[in-house]
């Protein structure tokens, strides 16, 4: 038996990529998007064909299973295994050729979908299959599942839109498949002469959705044109490695209509789906009301929706008039199409959490129906659910009849699994009943193979073993899937996990990878910045989640807490919260990243930046005691801190030399409300505590100063606590200082709430310290009352202003922003009141998103320059070179604002300054 080490080196030998059996890369693959765990090997980066026959070949000759792996989002497991998984994401991600005239595009396999949408929409064109994670699935993993989408409606599966095929086998030996029998594996061909009867009469009824087992397998019947590739086409990697790939492209509608149908319920809306399709819909989409929450008042009336695209705006009024729908709306603006599938889109996130806040998990998420079948599906599914005490919100592509679901299956104790494998049995029955598909989108993975006797019979299936022997006759691609499968209740993640809430946290992650996007989205994305720098998955929010899982796990990662790996990971993590609001599931990693740092240097000398600025607060506050500002920042400039400061572009900010509460005592506080500006006084009369962070206090009064001033303006009385009473305990919880922060969040208590009463609302200029109050005050002190009722209270300027102040009228300042919102503020506060009140004062523009990349602490530690730099390079920057020579800057955040000066040459303001400035 080879050795991992021996194997290790024959690969790295005959190889020109990668070549990692760490522990870190291992642990890294160890999971997809679905609930299962298997500890490969080793993981090999192949740089092109020739390396993957050559992985292939060393595999065989050692015995060892190879797994295909491209995004890693399969929901069924089938991105996972024991033995060496091949990254083809790394290298072999190529858009080799674009033909717009014969309307086809040779593509690798670790191609991103929306690379090869971005680089075909200028000829009008684009590739029809469109699945959820577009933004981070591969061509590869595309081929291996048979994705589908919301588009196959109108331009069908993978495989209606692959013509060609590179395969290699297990072994090394190379094929390329097409139409006909030229590259077929020995003895293909002759499989399919002897049991042509069985694949004409005894395979289940057709149709577009039938995705499940190796369905393909009629494709290659003389009538159908002996269709190779295409029967290859969701394999899951049990056959061979797709090396290259030519597709087949569809034109792109240019003006789509979006037509939304309200329904009375969702067997209502199920039951209209089918007959929408002779009207030829791009889409037919379908979800209810228990996935809304709230409700959407951009939704028509109802109960449920169809969300129905049609190519042009007459066969959307033509259709609405033959639906018969509750209601309805038809969107010819894009702008009003993008709110609304974000509805849809939003939604299906929501799927992953049921309303109390417990999780649902994957492993029936896109069973599918003939859509004739759908709304008494839908019906007995919803009982099935009832009569098991589960819960699950469906919805999806009711055109094709493909239910998307996730179920709040407890996967942990023995009587939550034997419930699981008896509701799965018992709904694959259902399925088959209706004439389905056990996997009408994603594969069967080992989720469902275990059971597809069900749907094809005995018979079928050892045909599918007799079609994988001939393609790999070793077994030794992707062993445990689709035949001679593993148990649906084995090798489920969660076992592995020690029974605490911080394990429950990082079991969160499911793995859909949204955070391993490069599209940030016109800025509605934040997460995740490091990631989009170095394109690690060790710096993606999924692959930090799934080290803190093996390391809590201990097989792979075996030094718990003081884990190397696990450091190296985070190390790079801004605690930016990005991943609080972008990720389905809330992961929030700057939380986690505190909790290991807190943990990891436990009774240990720390970092030099842990007890500098992460002791940020009390030092300034020294200094401010001294009246000392003119020293430390002479002793800044001449005398480097070891271990901080950043090469080339600045050193650490400047301390104020009076601090604003110092100001306040002094000046400030003698003003009179409503006394200041035009625009006259409209508030509620109400008191506001306006929070004197360390920022503000310390390092920025002007912005201090320009609040009072607008507050009183907008006709509020302001009170301002003492500062180094009270304090937010940011810096301590972002360098996993943790009892510190405590003790320094109950000095804060004991300050401000100590009559067991907050007075007012507490206007929090720092975004950084408002979702600080918000979301770790009552995390770090859940047993004290008043950490929440502190957290209620806080406001951000421009939601004080809009609540108490709502009349008030601001200063018209009729210019050009740019700058940045604060990643604390996309992912935790909102940002909505802050854009109206930039509406009002008549700044016109967009704020950049993203991350800045200073992040605090982050960018003045050692080794983080770079990807600071980087970050801020993203989106923040090139707006600052875009803006028209007049334009305003504002940067709420004081990190975004110091790395605008130091990096743009240009100083940005706070609202409150530009507000002030304007009275």
């Amino acid at each position: 038996m080879t050795s991992p080490g021996e194997l290790e080196r024959t690969l790295r030998e005959n190889l020109r990529g990668d070549v990692d059996f760490g522990a870190a890369a291992r642990a890294l693959t160890t999971m997809d998007a679905s609930n299962y765990r298997r500890v490969p090997v080793g993981v090999v980066a192949p740089r092109d064909a020739d390396d993957v026959a050559a992985a292939l070949a060393v595999c065989a000759a050692a015995g060892v299973p190879v797994v295909p792996r491209g995004g890693g989002t399969s929901i069924a497991g089938q991105a996972t295994g024991v033995g060496v998984v091949l990254d083809l994401t790394r290298h072999m991600n190529a858009l080799v050729s674009v033909d717009p005239a014969a309307m086809t595009a040779v593509v690798q396999p670790g191609l991103v979908l929306d690379r090869l949408r971005d680089a075909v929409r200028p000829y009008g064109l684009t590739f029809g299959p469109d699945p959820s994670t577009h933004s981070r699935c591969t061509l590869g993993g595309m081929i291996g599942n048979n994705a589908c989408g919301a588009h196959s409606v109108a331009w069908g599966t993978t495989a209606d839109n692959v013509t060609e095929l590179a395969v290699t086998a297990y072994g090394g030996t190379a094929h390329r498949i097409g139409t006909g029998w030229a590259g077929a594996p020995d003895g293909l061909r002759e499989l399919v002469t002897g049991h042509l009867g069985l694949l004409r009469t005894g395979m289940p009824p057709a149709f577009s959705r039938r995705i499940s087992g190796y369905g393909g397998l009629d494709a290659l019947l003389p009538e159908h044109g002996v269709q190779l590739a295409r029967a290859f086409c969701g394999s899951e990697g049990t056959l061979g490695v797709v090396t290259e790939a030519v597709v087949r492209l569809v034109e792109a509608p240019r003006a789509p209509v979006l037509a939304v149908l309200g329904y009375a319920d969702e067997s209502a809306a199920a039951e209209a789906a089918a007959g929408l399709l002779r009207y030829g819909p791009l889409t037919v989409e379908g979800m209810a009301e228990d996935l809304v929450g709230g409700g959407a008042p951009e939704l028509p009336r109802g109960g449920a929706w169809l969300f129905v695209e049609m190519p042009d705006e007459g066969g959307a009024r033509a259709l609405l008039r033959a639906a018969d729908p509750l209601d309805a709306t038809v969107v010819t603006d894009p702008a009003g199409q993008r709110a609304l599938w974000r509805i849809r889109e939003d939604a299906a996130g929501t799927a992953t959490r049921m309303s109390d806040g417990t999780m649902a998990w994957p492993g029936w998420e896109d069973c599918a129906v003939p859509p004739a079948r759908l709304g008494a599906y839908l019906r007995e599914f919803r009982a099935l659910l009832a009569a098991h005490g589960l819960r699950g919100s469906p919805y999806g592509h009711f055109g094709e009849g493909c239910v998307h679901v996730r179920i709040d299956f407890d996967l942990v104790s023995a009587a939550g699994i034997a419930r699981f494998r008896t509701f799965s049995e018992e709904l694959a029955d259902l399925v088959v009943a209706h004439g389905g598909s056990l996997s009408g989108e994603h594969g069967d993975g080992q989720a469902r193979a275990e059971l597809l006797p069900k749907m094809y019979g005995a018979q079928a299936v050892r045909l599918f073993g007799a079609y994988k022997d001939v393609w790999d006759p070793a077994g030794g691609m992707n062993p445990g899937m689709l035949v001679r499968p593993a148990r649906l209740d084995e090798n489920l993640r969660f076992a592995v996990l020690p029974a605490t809430s911080f394990a429950g946290e990082v079991a969160r992650c499911v793995g859909v990878a949204k955070c391993r996007t490069t599209d940030t989205g016109g800025g509605a994305s934040v997460m995740c910045p490091s990631y989009r720098v170095t394109g690690e998955e060790r710096h993606s929010t999924r692959g930090r989640a799934r080290l803190l899982h093996e390391m809590l796990a201990g097989e792979i990662v075996t030094d718990g807490w003081r884990s190397a790996e696990v450091a190296e990971a985070l190390d790079l993590c801004l605690g930016c919260k990005g991943c609080r609001s972008d990720c389905p599931v809330g992961v929030d990693m700057a939380a986690y990243k505190a909790e290991f740092l807190h943990r990891h240097w436990a009774g240990r000398i720390r970092p030099l930046s842990h007890y500098t600025l992460g002791g940020l607060p009390g030092w300034l506050r020294l200094t401010a005691r001294l009246r000392a500002a003119g020293a430390a920042n002479a002793l800044a400039r001449w005398v480097p801190v070891p271990g901080l400061g950043r090469d080339g572009v600045g050193g650490l900010p400047e301390v104020a030399r009076e601090p604003f509460t110092r100001w306040w005592r002094q000046r400030g506080s003698a003003g009179a409300r409503g006394s200041v500006g035009s625009a006259g006084a409209a508030g509620s009369g109400a008191s506001v505590v306006l929070w004197p962070d360390t920022f503000t206090e310390y390092l920025n009064p002007a912005a201090g100063r320009a609040a009072v001033q607008v507050l009183r303006a907008a006709g509020l009385d302001v009170e301002v606590p003492a500062a180094g009473r009270v304090c937010c305990g940011l810096t301590y919880v972002s360098t996993g200082r943790l009892d510190r922060a405590r003790r320094v969040l109950r000095r804060t208590l004991d300050a401000l709430d100590a009559r067991g009463e907050v007075r007012g609302p507490l206007v929090v200029l720092e975004p950084s310290c408002a979702a600080a109050l918000r979301t770790d005050l009552p995390a770090l002190l859940p047993d004290d009352p008043r950490a929440a009722r502190v957290a209620a209270a806080v406001r951000t300027f421009a939601e004080t202003l809009e609540e108490y102040a709502p009349a008030w009228r601001p200063p018209r300042l009729d210019r050009t922003v740019v700058g940045q919102t604060h990643c604390h503020q996309h992912a935790v506060l909102g940002d909505g009141p802050d854009r109206r009140l930039r509406e009002r004062a008549g700044l016109v523009g967009e704020l950049s998103g993203g991350c800045c990349g200073l992040a605090g602490n982050f960018g003045f530690e050692p080794g983080h320059h770079e990807v600071s730099v980087a970050c801020a390079e993203e989106q923040l920057l090139p707006s600052l070179r875009a803006a028209p020579p007049d334009a305003v800057i504002q940067a709420d955040g004081f990190s975004c604002r110091t790395q605008i000066a130091q990096l743009g040459g240009v100083r940005a303001r706070h609202l409150a300054e530009l507000l002030a400035e304007g009275l």
